[in-house]
C-alpha cells in the first residue's frame, strides 16, 4: 500500500453468498463450477419478467440472533453480521480491552435495506403512520451494518461505511487497508453486504433492461462474455475479511493468506450507468492499482474481473485489460459472477475472497456458461472448469453505477 513500512495483510474471511453460507461453501462451488441461481423464493415472483436470482438459500437468522434482534436488522445486516464473525473466529483474533481502541470496521452496501423500505412503506399505506417501525431508519441506512459489528465485537477504532455501487465492497476493504497503512489502526473488518432480491430490487433492474430474463434455464444465465449473453442476474450476500498490519499478524502467530498489496480508484466521468467504451476508467484503477503494489502488468497471474454478463460492460472491460496486459496477453481472465450471479455492493467482498483463495489453493475459478465468445472478447476467460496454476499476484476489478471504479491486488505472503 501506500505506506510500505506497515503492509497490510489478510487473516480472516467470512461469506454469505448463493454458493452457500460460509467461505467453505463459497469455495466448493467456485472451484467445482456450481451455479447458485435458481428461481425467486424471497417473494412470489410469478408476475415478474425475471423470476429467478442468486438468492442465500437456507439462510435462518435464528440460528444466530435471538428473535428481537432478528427483526430489528434488514436480512443485508444478518448477512454482513454472520460474515464478519465468520472472519473474525477464521482469524483467531480477539478484540480485548487492550486493543480494542485499535481495531476498526469499513463495511458497505450499494443500496443498504431495501426489503425494510419496502416493507414499513407497505405498512404506511395501509395502516397509517402510526403502525410504521421505530426501527425502519436504523434498519435501512447503509452504515449500520459497520456499526452492528464494532458493538458486537466491542471495536472502537475508525469506523465507517461506503456506498458507490457495485464498487462498495473493494473500496470497503481498499479503504480499510489505508487506514492500516498510514497507522490509525492495527486490525480492520472490512467488505460488502447487499440484499437487494426485493420487488422492487427486480423490478427496478429488470426496467432498465439490464437482468437477464433466461426464465427457463436459471442456472445458465449468467454468462459473461458469451455472445448469446442477455444481462445480468441478481443476488445477494455478504463477502468480509480481516485486514493486519503485517508485523502485528507475525507478532501474534496469525495464518496469513495474502498481502493486500495494491489498490486503485477512478471516475469515469462518463455515464451514470455504461461505461467508457474504452474502458478507459478501468484501465487507470489497474494501473494505479498495479503502481501501488510496485509490480508490472506481466507480474500478474490472474485477473477476477467484473464480468457482470452485460453486452457494454463485459467488452468495456476487456479492452480495458487489453490495454493494460497487452493486446497478446495470456493473463488469465475469468468471472465469478457466472456462478453467484451479481451481488451489487457485496461482490467485491465476495469476489476478494475467491481471488485470496484462488491464491491459497493454487486454483483459478472458472467462467461457467461461456460457450461461444463475443466479437471484441478474446482473452483467457478460463471457460466451464476450474485451472490449476501456480499463482503470485491476482487482480480483481469492481465498477459501479456512477462510474466509480475499484482494483484490488493481492499477492501471496513473502512475494
Amino acid at each position: 500500500m501506500r505506506n510500505r513500512s506497515r503492509q497490510v495483510v489478510i487473516t480472516g474471511l467470512g461469506a454469505c453468498s448463493p454458493l452457500g453460507i460460509g467461505t467453505n461453501s463459497l469455495w466448493e462451488g467456485l472451484a467445482s463450477g456450481r451455479s447458485g441461481i435458481g428461481p425467486i423464493t424471497l417473494f412470489d415472483a410469478s408476475a415478474f419478467p425475471v423470476r429467478f436470482a442468486g438468492e442465500v438459500s437456507g439462510f435462518e437468522p435464528l440460528n444466530w440472533f435471538d428473535r428481537k434482534e432478528a427483526r430489528r436488522m434488514d436480512r443485508c445486516t444478518q448477512f454482513g453480521m454472520v460474515s464478519a464473525l465468520e472472519a473474525l473466529e477464521d482469524s483467531g483474533f480477539k478484540v480485548t480491552p487492550e486493543n480494542r481502541d485499535r481495531v476498526g470496521v469499513v463495511i458497505g452496501s450499494g443500496i443498504g435495506g431495501l426489503a425494510t423500505l419496502e416493507e414499513q412503506l407497505a405498512i404506511l399505506n395501509s395502516r397509517g403512520p402510526d403502525r410504521v417501525s421505530p426501527f425502519v431508519i436504523p434498519m435501512m441506512i447503509i452504515n449500520i451494518t459497520a456499526g452492528y459489528v464494532s458493538i458486537a465485537i466491542g471495536a472502537r477504532g475508525p469506523n465507517t461505511a461506503l456506498a458507490t455501487a457495485c464498487a462498495t465492497g473493494n473500496h470497503a476493504i481498499g479503504e480499510a487497508a489505508e487506514v492500516i497503512a498510514r497507522g490509525d489502526a492495527d486490525v480492520m473488518v472490512a467488505g460488502g453486504v447487499e440484499a437487494a432480491v426485493t420487488p422492487i430490487g427486480v423490478a427496478g433492474f429488470g426496467n432498465m433492461k439490464a437482468l437477464s430474463t433466461r426464465n427457463d434455464d436459471p442456472q445458465r444465465a449468467s454468462r459473461p462474455w458469451d455472445r448469446d449473453r442477455d444481462g445480468f442476474v441478481i443476488g445477494e450476500g455478504a463477502g468480509i475479511v480481516v485486514l493486519e498490519e503485517r508485523e502485528f499478524a507475525v507478532a501474534r502467530g496469525a495464518r496469513i493468506y495474502a498481502e493486500l498489496s495494491g489498490y486503485g480508484v477512478s471516475a469515469d466521468a462518463y455515464h451514470i450507468t455504461q461505461p467508457a467504451e474504452n474502458g478507459d476508467g478501468a484501465i487507470r484503477a489497474m494501473k494505479m492499482a498495479l503502481q501501488s503494489a510496485r509490480l508490472e502488468p506481466s507480474d500478474v497471474d490472474y485477473i477476477n474481473a467484473h464480468g457482470t454478463s452485460t453486452g457494454l460492460g463485459d467488452v468495456a472491460e476487456s479492452k480495458a485489460v487489453q490495454a493494460v496486459f497487452g493486446d497478446d496477453t495470456r493473463v488469465p481472465v475469468s468471472s465469478t459472477k457466472s456462478m453467484t450471479g451479481h451481488l451489487l455492493g457485496a461482490a467485491g467482498g465476495v469476489e476478494s475472497i475467491a481471488c485470496i483463495l484462488a491464491l491459497h489453493y493454487s486454483l483459478i475459478p472458472p467462467t461457467i456458461n461461456l460457450d461461444n465468445p463475443d466479437e471484441g472478447c478474446v482473452l483467457d476467460y478460463v471457460p466451464h472448469t476450474a485451472r490449476p496454476a501456480k499463482l503470485r499476484h491476482v487482480m480483481t476489478n469492481s465498477f459501479g453505477f456512477g462510474g466509480h471504479n475499484a482494483t484490488l491486488v493481492f499477492s501471496a505472503h513473502g512475494e
